[in-house]
């Protein structure tokens, strides 16, 4: 059990996430006993979120075996969770040590602190269309979206996913293994496109629809069909009527900058970090999806990046700068790293490809077993790994290593990626 402080205030973490419970445990591994608390708009304590759009839709995962810690872990360690209250004004004070200040929930509360780290996530991007307030629409964030949708999709025959990004797509694979009939609406010319080359969008579009997903590029939604106040289709602009039971909206996030706004904290696209979690006041840190960040392998330009790696690194940094432990080791220069299991496609990527100028095959994609790996000015930038987690490891090292797998050897399956390293 923790021995904690109670002479002090302590960290005032707003965000029960990923990023907020990581912070929280890394503030005591480093060593603080100040009093910390933990503040999430959920019922629930820190839960995993990437199952909610894979394991539990399709039931092969109960909302129990997603909890982070054991529910006696927050006594034990010290930090107390208040769970179900949202922060509604936040404020530091005019006087007094630096960062410290007051946040006031909507239940009334008042939460003092002498620190302050921001781990608010990021909400999704909701369609403003005509009937788009009918029952059967649905978007994807938490537990109540996921079990809302599970339930619907139980019972649903068809279903439209209009995004055709990760977790629209992960969706649609789960609502297949239910046998929902399913349809993708995607606005863009190709499938995750901001994730992918054109030859995996391409790989994705084929494979779906080899496991009965209908595929609509280039297909722009212009409104939802309802019956006695539930959704029945999905109207798209060229006219035509997609049936729908239910509807998943899965057309990317809005990182939550509202807190950070009132305090006048610099956001543009998320809010401004620097390489060591510090927002334009730099006694108040962030983490996670809220933040945009200098890129975390050339530290040239902002980038904002939606993964578990990332809130878990920028958190245990957070903390560090927060106890003023410049010399603890930052995460946040780490190799970035996501994944994306759809069904039985596995996608794991590691580095970042944008701005790449040439790729690399490794494989045969009709084998639904292939490796694209990223260059830039010939240089290993990245690599997308479709049930290949092999050559991702071995990518992902080389990249934390920053060795090279020359572009002319890596397309040779003879070979495996690790012997280049």
């Amino acid at each position: 059990m923790a021995v904690v402080s109670e002479d002090r205030n302590g960290t005032l973490i707003i965000g029960a996430s990923q990023a907020g419970l990581q912070l929280a445990v890394s503030l005591r591994q480093l060593g603080d006993t100040a009093p910390i608390t933990l503040v999430g708009e959920e019922p629930h304590p820190p839960y995993q979120r990437p199952a909610l759009s894979k394991e539990f839709l399709t039931a092969r995962t109960e909302f129990g075996a997603l909890a982070f810690r054991d529910p006696s872990y927050y006594a034990d360690a010290g930090i107390r969770l208040v769970c179900g209250e949202r922060v509604g004004e936040l404020a530091l004070a005019s006087s007094g040590p630096p960062g410290s200040g007051v946040a006031g929930t909507t239940y009334g509360r008042e939460l003092p602190f002498d620190r302050l780290a921001l781990t608010v996530g990021a909400a999704p991007r909701r369609l403003i269309l005509p009937g788009s307030d009918l029952d059967g629409i649905c978007y994807l964030r938490d537990h109540a979206d996921a079990a809302g949708l599970r339930s619907r999709l139980a019972r649903a025959v068809s279903a439209v996913v209009v995004g055709g990004g990760f977790i629209g797509l992960e969706v649609a694979a789960a609502a297949r293994a239910l046998g929902v009939s399913v349809t993708v609406v995607e606005a863009a010319d190709r499938l995750m496109g901001r994730a992918v080359a054109p030859l995996v969008s391409e790989f994705y579009r084929q494979a779906h629809q080899r496991r009965g997903v209908e595929v609509r590029l280039r297909a722009a939604v212009s409104g939802f069909e309802g019956e006695g106040g539930r959704v029945t289709g999905v109207r798209l602009s060229d006219g035509m009527l997609l049936p729908a039971d239910v509807v998943l909206v899965g057309v990317g996030v809005i990182p939550r900058t509202e807190l950070a706004e009132q305090m006048g904290l610099e956001c543009d696209g998320g809010i401004v970090v620097d390489a060591r979690c510090r927002t334009s006041d730099p006694t108040v840190v962030a983490a996670g999806d809220c933040t945009v960040r200098p890129h975390p392998m050339t530290g040239e330009g902002r980038v904002r990046l939606e993964s578990v790696q990332n809130a878990v690194a920028q958190a245990q940094t957070a903390a560090a700068t927060l106890l003023g432990r410049a010399d603890s080791e930052d995460g946040t220069s780490a190799v970035p790293w996501f994944w994306s299991f759809q069904g039985d496609l596995r996608l794991q990527i590691a580095g970042l490809a944008a701005g790449y100028d040439a790729y690399v095959v490794r494989g045969n994609p009709d084998d639904e077993r292939f490796s694209v790996l990223y260059y830039r000015r010939d240089r290993l930038v990245a690599i997308d790994a479709v049930n290949c987690p092999a050559d991702y490891m071995a990518v992902r090292k080389a990249l934390a290593l920053g060795t090279d797998i020359a572009a002319h050897r890596a397309g040779d399956t003879g070979i495996p990626l690790k012997a280049l390293v």
